[in-house]
């Protein structure tokens, strides 16, 4: 019989290998790796300590490697599981005796007694972490100057932003909620809330949707009526969006699952618009569009204080594979543009060659530049009128993900 709590230790094991070795995201692993895990505190639990190791592990390494006489391999076990056991003494606060009674049955027929002696050296030691994660040294060469700030904004997992129905009641559900807005139309609640179970859900009054997320289909403004492409839709907070501001909205997808999520969404909030599932590179629209939401496939690096496993996933071969669909997702969408239509180019990722230089390769389009007045408190546009945010920026606020944004409108 299993040691209680060990079943969610063991999944966060293979969460993590399964990132690290096979390149795979949390979400993708977890159908597997959760599986034996019974009941959602301790699914959450695994989930929680695979996450805290992904977010800190070059300083979990470096504590390691200073208790140990001869550093242990990169993949081996024993360090893995150190990891795991510091994770949930210095970020989760678990009792050094549970950590210990569910860490070391993880290297049965392995080097328990030297895993044992490394950790207990470092708990006498009295160690801790620094108060901003150490970045891997990949990222921080391609993030270059903004590497630094960047991290400060991955301390902590981030609170819950909620896209609201209609942007009038954001005082009102700031309030029934208990959260805050940093715009018209936003709400931010504490982490931790089961989504479902939050006033509102039932009824459709919002839906959860990171407020760097929600920009892009803001800077279309308000539809009245006109037609709008969203590119790349599922999950749908963006086609949410613009149809609650009145856009009449395609959405489109090559993903049939997660277009079944879009569905759902737009049933539960009570709003409408065309789905369709194809794929963008070979689909051709019957009349162009007033305005086309470009949300492209990318490396979503900027989603990496909710997801650290990009930190570990994402190297230079991804990113060329990415900026290759982009520009071509780019060169047709401006193709289905009508004449004084808005064109609008958004990815989740915090790397140039996804945001600023698919940005200057685009022809025959006139740029419109951002403006500080379209954007929350905090946020501007540079020099170029495009807008970028790091996980850094509104940090008192609670920070939000890494995006890129531009905007052009066809003569």
């Amino acid at each position: 019989m299993d040691i209680p709590g060990l079943p969610a230790r063991r999944a966060a094991l293979n969460l993590i290998d399964a990132v690290l070795r096979r390149g795979e995201t949390l979400d993708q692993a977890a159908g597997a790796a959760l599986s034996r895990v019974r009941g959602e505190p301790d699914r959450a639990l695994a989930r929680a300590i695979a996450g805290e190791v992904l977010r800190w592990r070059g300083d979990l390494d470096d504590l390691i490697d200073s208790a140990t006489r001869q550093p242990l391999a990169e993949d081996a076990k024993a360090r893995a599981v150190l990891e795991i056991m510091l994770a949930q003494v210095l970020r989760l606060e678990t009792p050094a005796h549970a950590v210990i009674a569910t860490g070391l049955p993880l290297l049965a027929g392995g080097p328990r007694r030297l895993a044992h002696g490394v950790f207990s050296t470092l708990t006498k030691r009295g160690v801790s972490l620094p108060e901003v994660p150490t970045l891997p040294e990949d990222a921080r060469e391609r993030w270059g100057a903004r590497a630094e700030a960047i991290a400060q904004g991955l301390a902590l997992p981030p609170p819950l932003d909620l896209a609201l129905r209609d942007p009038g009641e954001t005082a009102l559900w700031a309030e029934r909620l208990g959260g805050t807005s940093l715009m018209p139309g936003h709400v931010r609640v504490s982490r931790g809330s089961a989504v479902s179970e939050l006033a509102g859900f039932g009824e459709g009054a919002w839906w959860v949707q990171d407020l760097a997320a929600s920009l892009p289909a803001r800077l279309l403004g308000a539809g009245e009526g006109r037609r709008v492409l969203d590119l790349c839709a599922a999950p749908g907070g963006k086609t949410m969006q613009l149809a609650a501001a009145g856009w009449q909205v395609t959405a489109l997808d090559i993903a049939g699952r997660r277009l079944e999520r879009l569905r759902e969404n737009l049933a539960r909030t009570r709003l409408e618009a065309e789905v369709v599932q194809v794929d963008a590179l070979t689909w051709t629209p019957d009349a162009p569009f007033e305005a086309i939401l470009l949300d492209a496939p990318c490396t979503a690096t900027g989603t990496c204080r909710r997801h650290p496993d990009v930190l570990h996933r994402v190297g230079l071969r991804q990113i060329v594979e990415m900026t290759q669909i982009q520009s071509a997702l780019l060169e047709r969408a401006a193709s289905w543009l009508a004449p004084g239509g808005t064109l609008i180019y958004a990815v989740c990722s915090m790397e140039a060659a996804e945001g600023e230089d698919r940005a200057r390769a685009v022809s025959g389009l006139a740029a419109e530049a951002i403006t500080s007045p379209e954007l929350p408190e905090g946020l501007a546009p540079g020099p170029e009128g495009w807008l970028r945010t790091d996980p850094g920026m509104l940090e008192a606020a609670g920070g939000l993900d890494g995006f890129f944004i531009a905007r052009w409108r066809k003569a």
